[in-house]
């Protein structure tokens, strides 16, 4: 091997490492989202515990299991693409990659119907009886038919954590379709899957956090 050659060589492990560590650093940053998220939730239920039970209890578990089966069985075939792709089964690659964005697609139907059910129920941010038999607005300024605050928080966060973990499903199904398109071009390859990777190991953090949200709020003891 020419001298050349072999400096290029090393030009492009030293990029492929850098790569990945800034990869490791971006997913660090969003632990710490969700971190920020987890702790605020925390410091709210330990001061209205009995309120985030009552609320908790609209929420419909059979729903939240079956999205949390839905996630690690996407996490699977993830697994099985990249395992594939490595091992020079293209054609198996981009199938288990097709099926890991339909999982996550269904993810986001389940949610949509189960948020609508919730907006049909005016259970957003703040609620009131009132709402509920169609006479004030979903947004309401304080009055005495207010759901208690917890119940109030609990719904808040509710939307805010899932709605946020909802746009990094998204993301992530955006990114494989990405991904999907650059294998059928060739560009990503078994000598050269680092963004299949990447990509990977984006949608395991997301199926993750999940994990950590459905009993914050599905199984709330």
């Amino acid at each position: 091997m020419s001298e050349q050659a072999v400096t290029v060589e090393a030009f492009h492990h030293h990029d492929e490492e850098g790569t990945r560590l800034g990869f490791w650093l971006f997913l660090f940053t969003e632990l710490l989202l969700f971190g920020a998220f987890f702790i605020v939730y925390g410091v709210y239920r330990s001061a209205h515990l009995n309120d985030f039970k009552i609320a908790a209890e609209s929420l419909n578990t059979g729903i939240g299991t079956t999205n949390t089966i839905i996630l690690l069985a996407s996490s699977l075939t993830m697994v099985l693409s990249l395992n594939a792709m490595k091992a020079g089964r293209v054609k198996l690659a981009k199938s288990m990659l097709l099926i890991t964005m339909g999982l996550g697609t269904t993810f986001l139907i389940i949610k949509g119907f189960e948020w609508n059910a919730k907006f049909a129920h005016h259970l957003f941010l703040q609620t009131s009886a009132a709402i509920a038999e169609g006479k004030g607005s979903p947004l309401l300024t304080p009055g005495p038919e207010m759901l208690p605050d917890g119940q109030v928080l609990f719904y808040g966060l509710y939307f805010i954590m899932t709605g946020t973990h909802a746009l990094h499903i998204i993301i992530g199904a955006v990114w494989m379709g990405i991904v999907y398109f650059w294998i059928s071009k060739g560009s990503i390859n078994p000598d050269n899957a680092g963004v299949l990777e990447r990509c990977g190991l984006y949608w395991h953090l997301v199926d993750v956090i999940w994990i950590f949200l459905f009993p914050l709020y599905y199984l709330v003891a």
